[in-house]
């Protein structure tokens, strides 16, 4: 499993907006500049986190974007849900093979309550839930959270 490049632009993006300097919006220029990544490329990934309420169009000249929300209410599970999509990670796709059959009447043979006849597909969905819980964890604002505790560490060092 992979995440696109869409998401890591799209997290680095919402952490610049959180840490802005300026408490204003920021432009899509400086947006883009600041990640490397071409105004058009990233406008549509920013398109995607407006329409979902993660950030918010300010318009006119010296418009651009912000957080719709505060940073340590944006979590990594939703921003990957805008960017990746809502799919599960894993399907059976073995639901008529003899093995899959063997495996579940051995399953059902022990009574094990599961969401799914598929042992494999079982496991699959627990790591699922597991790294969704994980990425639920963390936030825009844990991310800046620990960058500052870093950077003060590095202060209290010299």
């Amino acid at each position: 499993m992979q995440f696109s490049k869409s998401t890591d632009y799209a997290l680095h993006a919402l952490v610049h907006l959180a840490h802005s300097d300026t408490c204003n919006n920021v432009g899509i220029k400086e947006l883009s500049s600041t990640l490397g990544v071409s105004d058009s490329y990233l406008s549509k990934i920013m398109s995607k986190l407006r329409q979902d309420g993660i950030v918010r169009a300010v318009p006119g000249v010296n418009g651009g974007y912000e957080l719709a929300r505060p940073a340590d209410q944006i979590t990594f599970f939703d921003v990957i849900q805008v960017i990746e999509g809502r799919q599960q990670l894993f399907e059976c796709s073995n639901s008529n093979s003899q093995q899959h059959q063997l495996l579940a009447k051995e399953e059902q043979e022990q009574k094990h309550k599961r969401t799914s006849n598929c042992m494999i597909e079982n496991v699959m969905i627990g790591a699922e839930q597991s790294l969704h819980q994980y990425l639920r964890e963390h936030t825009i604002g844990s991310i800046l959270e620990e960058s500052f505790k870093r950077c003060s560490h590095e202060e209290h060092k010299k």
